[in-house]
């Protein structure tokens, strides 16, 4: 918990970490077709459901509203080409071309279960894809119970499994439990476990804790493991969480606040004090309904610009979008093109 990410690379998406949620169909209009589509997954299927009324939602999803705030940038020029072949299954093409992302052809398939728990919330999700060398990403939500749901994850690469990860929460009244196995390894015993709890103290505030414990021959007497506490506030039209590792130094804090109908903020504070590192980033989302047109930027104290601009092009069931990043530190700048159809 709380790494820094210090480098003068934009942002970019990346295949999924080792331990993190299923990747949710993204708000980046050139990585994911477009909720509502004949096909696609629900709003938001990869992240946890409409929870019960008091209850404080998941740990992993602590920073999620200042973190929504922030551009997906991308590099390079994408096309993606989605088709609903019926209610509950969908196919997708992409063509990338990039320089530092993975170029190429990728097909995509998703379908979506008939067990209801909401407007727009089936189960079970099957979300893959594979690129033209047989490397392939797959993840598996299923919500067996209203308060029971669980997540599967599996990457393979170049015919070996690189990543595997088991996760399941259990949604109480006013408090939620979850339990992740990651890279589980019998033969070589090595392995990482994270189980979190998030309780809701009051109508405002919730509190938990995180405990991640790893073991393998490649750690110092063979295993370790950290303690994190985290927080978040709650208002009307704002919002600070917080989690620090004491045993990492490490402290990340997120503030939200919602400035208009149409304009969000956000700001996210990383800082690692072993490392003696921080970096500050600030970012906007900024909507015009009647355009079709969404802008999102952001700023870092290591003097690097990112934005996106979105644009539908009604009525047609397209979306345009331009990313642009620059680190003036070092003069590196990346841009990117994209285009979705379906």
């Amino acid at each position: 918990m709380g790494n820094v990410h210090a480098t003068s690379q934009p942002p970019m998406a990346a295949s999924p970490p080792l331990i993190a949620p299923p990747p949710p169909p993204s708000k980046d209009p050139v990585s994911a077709p477009h909720p509502g589509t004949p096909g696609a997954p629900p709003s938001d299927s990869g992240q946890t459901p409409p929870p019960p009324s008091n209850n404080p939602g998941t740990f992993e999803d602590l920073h999620k509203k200042c973190k929504d705030v922030f551009p997906q940038i991308f590099e390079g020029g994408k096309l993606i080409i989605s088709k609903g072949l019926s209610s509950h299954f969908q196919v997708s093409h992409t063509v990338s071309m990039s320089t530092f992302q993975p170029t190429g052809y990728r097909f995509g398939g998703t379908y979506v279960g008939t067990k209801m728990y909401g407007p727009q919330e089936a189960y079970p999700v099957l979300i893959g894809d594979t690129d033209v060398s047989g490397n392939m990403n797959a993840n598996i939500i299923h919500q067996f119970t209203e308060r029971l749901r669980t997540k599967f994850v599996s990457q393979i690469q170049n015919s070996k499994w690189l990543a595997t990860q088991f996760a399941t929460d259990y949604r109480g009244d006013n408090y939620t439990v979850s339990c992740t196995l990651g890279n589980v390894d019998i033969i070589n015993e090595s392995g990482i476990a994270v189980a979190q709890y998030l309780q809701k103290v009051s109508p405002s505030l919730m509190l938990g804790a995180e405990l991640l414990y790893q073991y393998g021959s490649t750690l110092p007497g063979n295993e370790m493991a950290m303690l994190s506490l985290a927080g978040k506030y709650t208002a009307d039209k704002w919002q600070l969480s917080a989690n620090c590792s004491l045993a990492a130094g490490g402290v990340h804090l997120c503030y939200y606040q919602e400035i208009a109908e149409n304009l969000e903020v956000g700001i996210e504070l990383e800082t690692n004090v072993r490392l003696q590192e921080s970096v500050t980033t600030a970012g906007y989302q900024y909507e015009i309904p009647n355009a079709g047109m969404t802008f999102r930027g952001q700023l870092d104290t290591n003097w690097c610009v990112g934005a996106i601009l979105e644009k539908k092009l009604l009525p047609f069931p397209f979306t345009f979008a331009l990313s642009g990043y620059a680190n003036h530190t070092k003069s590196q700048y990346r841009f990117g093109v994209g285009l979705i159809v379906g």
